[in-house]
């Protein structure tokens, strides 16, 4: 039995009607090797039941409500759990190309999860062209981070055809405490949330500067950096105080989503970082810098400055691999695609990542805990709902989007004996982080591109996937100069 951490509750409580909190993956498989040649639910069921013991993602357990509200919800086994409630499976009508994928994907995107059950789901998508098929597995991020769900995979696959030996499961069902039990220490948490709180404010003053929004409010950094010279503390270099810029896809969000995919070299991408300097993360940055550069230049909406991008960041390090929730943090970065120049705009990229970074490595990391800390559990929901649509209406921009470079395995893995093709990211889009979102996956020599956005401020997000292949061209150019 685990309790979910604030952090954790925050991803339930900040869901409403246009804004749900599950990340997803699409994997394009081949099942010439499956038996029978062909996926069924049957076989992906099986694997589920097998190896649920093995997954960081508590694929059997459900949220376990605290009465009255007073604490946020405990994790309990599902005495009712079946994997084939979790699975189901649909046809595309031919040809089953991608179009028709992301189509289908979007669809699947938009529905929330049901909290009375274990919170995740897998889709099985027969009829692609070439005799593939794909899964769609979408789990609630207040189960899982981008290092759970990673680890989560690898419970799942294998690396051959033939599945691996695995452990006995000899764990007992895990049951939350009683009604009683959870309503009194409830009641204790309450009573000392108080102190807590003020413990909290004390420790995330020094880094109010790393606060995404925060940082751009008058005398944020100038408090962050007295108190850290009361502190005596080293805040580490000051991040410039880069305005989030107007777009058209930083408005509030509807319900409908869109969806793409796409992949690029990673033999490119580690080329342009040996000749220009630099992280395999600073190039993916880069190129996403020139591909909205291109698509807001295309509508007339290129902003004089920089837009400023979003990017998760996992606080599992220091022996903390197997804390359980999510450990997870996010830090802004300017995004020069106001510069025309690739070489300017790639040298500006990597010097603005490399100023983030080593701000984000000089405080705790952890501002985004203390601050869900701060709520009082039965005021966690309203509060975070009353962010979510009050600092839009302030017309309050933390970032313009988020980009997250997740790195994986090159070598190919499988799934039920299906060879996984690709991988592709498919994260949350909220009114406060932008309607877009893009998500690469490192795999098998490849880099795996999700796009999700709200459909109905960027209907058509594959053209940021021929802007990102474009982008790629100019950096190879570049580099080859």
């Amino acid at each position: 039995m685990s309790q979910l951490t604030t952090v954790d509750a925050t991803f339930l409580n900040a869901e409403t009607s246009t804004t749900h909190a599950h990340i997803a993956g699409l994997g394009v498989l081949d099942p010439a090797t499956c038996p029978g040649g062909r996926l069924t639910v049957a076989a992906v069921a099986r694997l589920v039941r097998e190896r649920a013991h093995l997954a960081a993602l508590p694929l059997r357990q459900r949220l376990a409500q605290v009465p009255l509200g007073l604490d946020v919800p405990y994790w309990e086994d599902d005495p009712h759990f079946d994997p084939e409630r979790h699975i189901f499976e649909i046809g595309l009508p031919a040809p089953g190309n991608a179009a028709q994928l992301s189509e289908a994907v979007a669809m699947l995107h938009e529905r929330p999860l049901d909290r009375d059950r274990p919170l995740w789901e897998i889709a099985l998508i027969q009829g692609l062209e070439g005799g593939r098929c794909a899964v769609y597995v979408k789990a609630h991020h207040a189960a899982i981070d981008g290092v759970l769900a990673a680890e989560t995979l690898a419970a799942l696959l294998d690396l051959s055809p033939e599945p691996r030996e695995l452990p006995a499961d000899d764990a007992a069902p895990q049951r939350a405490p009683g009604a009683l039990s959870m309503f009194s220490t409830g009641l204790l948490k309450a009573a000392t949330h108080p102190l807590r709180s003020a413990l909290s404010v004390a420790r995330t003053a020094p880094h109010l500067d790393e606060i995404p929004g925060v940082m751009q409010l008058p005398g944020a950094g100038l408090v962050s950096h007295a108190v850290q010279g009361v502190l005596r503390r080293d805040g580490g270099p000051r991040v410039p105080r880069v305005s989030a810029p107007p777009t058209s896809f930083n408005q509030p969000i509807g319900r409908r989503r869109a969806v793409a995919y796409g992949e690029l070299d990673l033999a490119d991408v580690k080329e342009i970082r040996t000749a220009l300097g630099g992280s395999v993360n600073d190039v993916v940055m880069a190129l996403c810098a020139t591909a909205l550069r291109q698509w807001l230049d295309k509508r007339g909406e290129l902003p004089d400055g920089p837009l400023v991008a979003g990017v998760p960041v996992s606080l599992r390090k220091d022996g903390r691999e197997n804390d359980p929730g999510n450990q997870v943090s996010i830090m802004t970065a300017p995004l020069a695609t106001h510069l025309a120049d690739p070489a300017e705009r790639y040298a500006a990229v990597r010097r603005d990542m490399e100023l983030g970074k080593r701000r984000f490595a000089a405080g705790s990391g952890a501002w985004l805990r203390e601050l869900t800390g701060l709520m009082p559990a039965p005021l966690m929901g309203p509060l975070a709902r009353m962010a979510m649509s009050v600092v839009p209406s302030l017309d309050l921009r933390p970032m313009n989007l988020i980009i997250s470079n997740v790195p994986g395995p090159q070598f190919p893995l499988y799934l039920s004996g299906a060879r996984v093709l690709g991988y592709y990211p498919i994260s949350v889009i909220t009114d406060i982080s932008g309607g877009l979102n893009i998500t690469v996956f490192s795999y098998d020599g490849k880099v795996d591109i999700g796009i999700v956005a709200c459909r109905d401020l960027v209907p058509n997000p594959s053209e940021l996937i021929d802007h990102l292949t474009d982008a790629l061209d100019e950096l190879r150019a570049l580099a080859r100069e």
